[in-house]
Order: C-alpha cells, then sequence, then structure tokens
C-alpha cells in the first residue's frame, strides 16, 4: 500500500501531524587493527586479503578485544555527556546474511559502554537543539556485498553476489538517539545538523577519518508521525545506511510525506526497513522490521567484561581535544565574525578551510573573502564541497600574498585562481605563464595614458575644469589597455599630473 500512495505536501504533513525521529549514527573507529582480531582495517585492500580466522568466522577462532577501540568507545561517549558504564559486556546478535560469516555478529546489547547523554546541534539559523542520545554502543562491521547484474545494484535482479570480508570486524560504535520531538516542520534540518555535528565531533576526537562517502559514518534513519505533540508514538520506519548530509535530509522529508499519505489513505505505517535511492529521492521497502527478541541476544561466552578502570577514564576525558563547538566560538572571537559571518562559514563547512588558510598567511577577512566569495560559487556551480575543489588552503594563502605585495589586483588574483583550479600549478607559476603581474613600471602606464587622453580631449578639458568624474574613464580605458594589469591608484595619480600640469 505504501509504495502506491502520492505524496501528500511536507508544509500540509507537518500542518496536520507531529513528526518523530530517531537516529542511530554508526562510526568505524580508525584502529589499525579489527575488533576482535589483529587483521589490518585499512581500506581500499584487494578483496578478502584484509582477514584472518576470526574476520571469517572459522571454527575454532577465538575473539580478543581491542584496546583502542574501547578508549575510543569511551572518547565518543565522554564527549557526548554519557555516563560510562562501570562494566559492559558483548552479545551475540544472532541473523544470516551472506557478509556476517559467524551468523552473528557481536554486539553490545544490555550493558552498553556508554549511556544517558546529549549532544546540543545548532541549527543554520543558530537555534540550538538538545539531542538526548540513549547509549552508545561497541560492535563490529560485517562485510560488504556486491551484486552483479541487474539495474539498481541490489540483490533483486542481480545474476549473482560476491562477498568482501576485509571490512566484517572493522570497530565500530553505533549512537542511538532517543525519540527526537519538538522539532516539528524542522526535523530534517534537525536530523541532517545532527550527523553532521557528530562527524565533526569523530573528527575532533581523531577517533575516525568519518569520510561519508567511504560509509565510515553511516546513519539509519526512523521516522513515525502522530497526529499531536500530546498522543503516543506512531509505527517507525528505519531508512537504512544513508551516507549523506543531504541525504539524511531529504529521507525525513520523503517519509513524513510518504507516512502521511499514507495515514491520509486509512492505511497504517508498516514497520519496516527502507532503502534511500539518492538518484529519485525516494525510499523503498526493505525488510519487516524485526524486534530486539527476534535477533536472541545472549552474552558472548568468548569475551570476558570489560570494567574500564575509573582513573584511566578520567584521563581520557583530561586529554580530550576542544570538541568542534567551543573551537568555532574561539575562532570566532580571533578571527572577528560576526555572528551571521560565522554560521555561514560553518554552514558551507569552511572552517578548517580557513583555519588554514590564515595560518598559511592570509587574514581571516581575505580568507573568508575567497572561500566564501569565489570559491564558494564555483562549488555551487561545480555541485561539489567546497574542500573538494582542486585548491589547498596553502595556495589561497599564497594567492593573497601576492595581493598584499602589489604584484596583482584583486582583479588580477581571480584570474590566477581560475588557472589553479584549472590545474595549471601554484598561484606564482599562473602569474608568470599568463603575464598577469602588475604594470608597476610608469613608461608603459604613460603611453597607454597619453594615448587614453588623446583619444578623449573633451575628458580632459572637463578634468582641467576641476571635473575629476571623468577620470574614471581614463582609468577604464588604461586598464583595458594593460588588461587590467595596471594599479589603479598610480594610473590616477598619473593621469591628473598629465592633465594638471
Amino acid at each position: 500500500m505504501s509504495a502506491l500512495v502520492d505524496l501528500v505536501d511536507y508544509d500540509e504533513a507537518v500542518s496536520r501531524f507531529d513528526p518523530v525521529i530517531g537516529i542511530e549514527v554508526h562510526v568505524e573507529l580508525g584502529t589499525a587493527t579489527k575488533m576482535f582480531d589483529g587483521a589490518p582495517a585499512g581500506f581500499g585492500e584487494e578483496p578478502n586479503t584484509s582477514v584472518t580466522p576470526v574476520s571469517l568466522g572459522l571454527p575454532g577462532s577465538l575473539p580478543v578485544v581491542n584496546g583502542t577501540a574501547v578508549e575510543y568507545a569511551i572518547r565518543i561517549g565522554l564527549a557526548l555527556n554519557c555516563q560510562i558504564a562501570e562494566t559492559c559486556r558483548f552479545a551475540r546478535k544472532n541473523y544470516f546474511y551472506p557478509d556476517v560469516p559467524k551468523n552473528f555478529q557481536t554486539s553490545q546489547y544490555d550493558e552498553p559502554i556508554a549511556f544517558d547523554g546529549y549532544v546540543d546541534v545548532e541549527l543554520e539559523d543558530g537555534t540550538v537543539f538538545r539531542v538526548d542520545i540513549e547509549r552508545a554502543h561497541m560492535e563490529e562491521d560485517a562485510g560488504k556485498n556486491t551484486h552483479v547484474g541487474g539495474s539498481t545494484g541490489r540483490i533483486h535482479g542481480a545474476e549473482y553476489s560476491l562477498v568482501d570480508y576485509n571490512r566484517a570486524g572493522i570497530p565500530l560504535v553505533e549512537i542511538v538517539t532517543r525519540p527526537i520531538t519538538g522539532a516539528g516542520e524542522r526535523a530534517p534540518e534537525v536530523a541532517r545538523a545532527y550527523v553532521q555535528t557528530l562527524r565533526d565531533l569523530f573528527r575532533a576526537l581523531e577517533v575516525s577519518e568519518a569520510r561519508m562517502e567511504r560509509g565510515n559514518v553511516r546513519a539509519d534513519v526512523n521516522v513515525s508521525l502522530r497526529p499531536t505533540p500530546e498522543s503516543p508514538l506512531g509505527t517507525r520506519t528505519e531508512t537504512k545506511n544513508v551516507n549523506s548530509f543531504r541525504s539524511v535530509e531529504r529521507s525525513v522529508r520523503y517519509e513524513i510525506g510518504r507516512q502521511a499519505a499514507v495515514l491520509d489513505a486509512g492505511a497504517t505505517v508498516t514497520q519496516e526497513t527502507r532503502h534511500w535511492h539518492e538518484d529519485t529521492g525516494t525510499t523503498t521497502s526493505g525488510r519487516i522490521k524485526s524486534d530486539a527478541e527476534d535477533y536472541r541476544y545472549f552474552p558472548e561466552p568468548d569475551l570476558a567484561p570489560i570494567v574500564p578502570d575509573r582513573a584511566w577514564i578520567e584521563e581520557i576525558r583530561a586529554a580530550l581535544p576542544e570538541l568542534p563547538a567551543a573551537r568555532r566560538r574561539r575562532l570566532q572571537g580571533e578571527w572577528g565574525y560576526a555572528d551571521a559571518e560565522m554560521r555561514d562559514v560553518v554552514n558551507a563547512g569552511a572552517v578548517e578551510l580557513i583555519e588554514a588558510t590564515v595560518a598559511a598567511g592570509a587574514s581571516p577577512a581575505a580568507a573568508r573573502k575567497w572561500w566564501m566569495g569565489e570559491l564558494a560559487r564555483t562549488a555551487k556551480q561545480q555541485e561539489v564541497e567546497l574542500a573538494d575543489l582542486p585548491i589547498t588552503p596553502a595556495q589561497i594563502g599564497a594567492l593573497q600574498s601576492l595581493v598584499d605585495s602589489g604584484r596583482i589586483n584583486d582583479k588580477l588574483a581571480r584570474q590566477v585562481l581560475e588557472g589553479v583550479l584549472a590545474g595549471e600549478g601554484e598561484p606564482e607559476a599562473v602569474v608568470v605563464a599568463r603575464g598577469l603581474e602588475v604594470v608597476s613600471d610608469d613608461g608603459p602606464l604613460l603611453e597607454a595614458i597619453d594615448a587614453a587622453l588623446a583619444a578623449s580631449p573633451d575628458l580632459v578639458e572637463k578634468i582641467r575644469g576641476g571635473n575629476q568624474g571623468p577620470i574614471g574613464a581614463i582609468i577604464g580605458a588604461v586598464m583595458k589597455a594593460t588588461r587590467g594589469q595596471a594599479d589603479a591608484g598610480r594610473v590616477r595619480e598619473l593621469v591628473l599630473e598629465r592633465t594638471q600640469g
């Protein structure tokens, strides 16, 4: 039924229903080895080469807990204002799937390592929304299936499937929110901002590269609707493995419109997992959602409980780095940005880029001008993230240095920027290759000025009569003759000398 109905307009849907969301974020930890064995936890290796008997679930193989992964999990829990368990243990989550060679996932069930936390999420307009964290628990990743043939890349319609166990056993921390209520029509925005906040947190904590395009961070997005904020929670769907901020937001919007249409049709929402399709911006049904009892959890008999030493936890707490929100406040003060300017920088994902550009010698104002001006427009035109443009903060610093030294002006600097983006080399090399350096020799300038004055005798008379307005036209003619390479201030001085002399 749900696949056949039309969507209800989003604004109408949120005017008649109260959306409730919940988000499960999985982060792959950046440890050298896997969660329970010594296989390397790399990326991009040849299939089925980063494995051991434990990774493959071979009989008689025994797991050993990765101590660094435990430390990283505690870091995450502390940064999310969680309590750290005095003792916790692993459990077996039983289900069959080809990429889980043991037929169970080693996870944590009723005894997570961290619980009862919260994180404050800042929305684009500066509104702060608190998201309560139910738990953060350790587990291992599954392998990767590649479905060959068919048109969707999914198992349905595929001719055959290949399984790569390199990812099986990679350490994960799963962070589960409590139901996020009170967001109303801003629920999609809250979902996006929450996942982005966690991604930034993982990077600041140095527990993961947190590259969503690699699947280092994945979000399962739960959505349900209820008639009013006072009503019981509605039936939820869980859109699995959403791996971009934009998709998190879009999937919530889509599910709100779809579920509203299901309810309007007099049907009931099915508790199920759903697949997100980036190309169409839609979700489709996956499988009926299992409840905890369906997984037949029981304590992992091959692993002893983990009892984190309280002194060790406090050492970890004391060594936590400056967290993203505090860092942004500090940088804003150092840079002198207004609140709106800083929000724009944050929303554009430019904080690290500007920080590195300032470190490369540019002023905060100049760094912001380049990244939030020319480069932001270029990124938008090319539909890529700012950080994915083929230019570095060091190159922007070098470009601004050329401007500050007077060797090029802002207009010429934009041409240099184009050259760097086009792969023509460093800013200095582009200036030389394109012949873009400002003309500072008065000789060529005077030739161009005299030609411009001779071509406009009426303007010369006006200037000599005390009207300096026409000077702009003369300067413009000189700039055109010198291909923009003249120093406009020096041209003005020489025009006045020539006309008044």
